[in-house]
């Protein structure tokens, strides 16, 4: 005869055991609708720059939290306008989509400044120049507006967001599209609420330092692009 404690636990069974001994016992925190709110902390400059991957990742990992919180986040592109390694619409666009409270827009141009891709710099440099009045607009209407108060989660960018990432603007400096100073004249006319998010550069940023709150290098160590490999879709785009 067989005892039943000899028998295999049943798979579920042993997962769930398995779980109970994690830290977070492997409980599912609930989610809650996602209902327009006003951060109470908010009004740091943040600079994401260095030579490894994430540095535009990490600023849409923060706007998924802000906008889980309600909050009113929009992210505007520099440089990002396609190359033949990367499609028109990347992952992260259709995922902007799906969240309420988020937008995006994208002011770069076909190619990368400074390559032989096709692409000519007289034509990066002027639509770096479209972004950069763009995005003097976008913090113009934040200072307008009443960021200490919910923004409707489908309000245009120009009627004030809490949050807003100028992915590559870094960048843009660094290849003198846009000067330093231009860019610290955006942090000056910024709004005390506005939690502004600045990515991009290879090059330190020192012009930044004693004006940003937070000023983080992601570092390479191993990159599989130095080794040929291309962008992946679902990783890099």
């Amino acid at each position: 005869m067989t005892n039943d404690a000899d028998q295999p636990a049943d798979a579920d069974d042993t997962s769930a055991q398995t779980r109970q001994h994690t830290p977070g016992r492997g409980v599912s925190p609930p989610a809650s609708p996602i209902e327009a709110s006003a951060p109470e902390e908010f009004g740091l400059v943040q600079a994401w720059w260095g030579d490894g991957k994430g540095k535009t990742t990490a600023a849409l990992g923060m706007a998924a939290r802000a906008v889980g919180h309600g909050y009113r986040v929009h992210m505007l592109q520099f440089m990002k306008g396609g190359a033949d390694s990367v499609e028109a619409v990347r992952g992260e666009y259709n995922a902007i989509r799906a969240l309420p409270g988020f937008s995006y827009e994208n002011t770069g141009h076909y190619g990368w400044h400074g390559l032989a891709d096709g692409s000519a710099d007289d034509d990066h440099e002027r639509d770096a120049r479209a972004g950069l009045e763009r995005a003097r607009e976008l913090v113009d209407a934040a200072a307008e507006a009443a960021l200490e108060s919910p923004i409707p989660l489908d309000a245009e960018p120009e009627a004030g967001v809490h949050m807003l990432i100028l992915d590559e603007v870094l960048y843009a400096a660094d290849r003198e599209l846009v000067t330093p100073a231009e860019v610290c004249d955006l942090i000056d006319r910024a709004p005390e609420q506005l939690e502004l998010v600045l990515t991009g550069s290879h090059t330190r940023p020192a012009y930044l330092e004693g004006v940003a709150d937070l000023i983080t290098n992601v570092r390479k160590e191993i990159h599989p692009m130095d080794a040929g490999q291309r962008a992946r879709k679902g990783t890099e785009y």
